[in-house]
């Protein structure tokens, strides 16, 4: 379903275009692998400067749309206090933006920012080991990972500092109790990084399932964890998410073409 929105795509800049087309794609991708949580949670991607002014302009989720409703032109342009700068019909949620902000403030770095509740997340999170080093997939999650504890729902702005802190320069960050959060520079890298970090704690799961305990599992050499910076580069050509996005866009055509609009 797509809600009748006025297409911003002659009103806006080509590369902002772009950047709610990738993000919207973004939306579409995390409701068909099964990741989102009905309305909630929040995937926000950064205007660059050129078009921002400050750096501090944001594209977010209309609160209250589900994932596979989101369009190119739905998305809200918000400023770091979630407050709306363009024309929009929809509402956003500025109590679910503490997070995002906290990161962006922290974290010039991070073009995209992508929080999720799954099943396997959470139930990874709520695990005192956290993320084993049992998998391929775990390798490169514990490369750059950080963990959160829960200070009960984040809407307020005195946990940012302390969330700010515990992330760090990772691009991975367990919030405890909570679910999975990735930092990339790109929309493509923050997406390729939690089908990664996903897929980490599904394994784990699993894994876990058929075992009393994580001591009767087979961990990797901690040997082979230190090459795992340059077995990453191998395996996506040096190029990270966009080595695999435009395979995700093809897919999209097929399934879902309608985030353009």
């Amino acid at each position: 379903m797509t809600f009748n929105t006025s297409s911003l795509k002659d009103s806006v800049h080509p590369d902002e275009w772009q950047l709610r087309t990738d993000l919207a794609a973004c939306y579409r991708l995390v409701a068909l692998y099964g990741w989102s949580d009905l309305v909630f949670t929040h995937i926000s991607a950064k205007l660059p400067e050129s078009m921002a002014g400050d750096g501090h302009q944001f594209l977010i989720n209309p609160y209250g749309l589900m994932f596979d409703e989101i369009t190119a032109s739905s998305l809200v342009k918000v400023d770091m206090a979630c407050n709306k700068l363009n024309d929009s019909p929809f509402p956003v949620n500025p109590a679910g933006f503490v997070i995002h902000s906290a990161v962006h403030e922290a974290r010039p770095d991070a073009g995209c920012v992508l929080h999720t509740h799954t099943r396997a997340g959470v139930a990874v999170s709520a695990q005192k080991h956290g993320v084993l080093p049992i998998s391929q997939q775990s390798t490169f999650v514990l490369a750059s990972l950080a963990y959160h504890g829960y200070e009960g729902v984040a809407i307020r702005d005195e946990e940012k500092l302390r969330l700010q802190a515990d992330l760090g320069s990772a691009n991975y960050l367990m919030l405890r109790n909570h679910g999975l959060l990735t930092v990339g520079k790109t929309i493509a890298d923050a997406f390729l990084s939690m089908y990664t970090f996903e897929n980490t704690c599904r394994i784990q799961v699993d894994a876990l399932a058929g075992q009393s305990n994580a001591a009767d599992l087979t961990a990797v050499d901690p040997q082979i964890l230190n090459g795992v910076a340059t077995a990453m580069r191998v395996q996506t050509g040096g190029l990270g998410g966009a080595f695999v996005w435009p395979s995700l866009l093809r897919k999209l055509e097929r399934e879902s073409p309608d985030y353009k609009l």
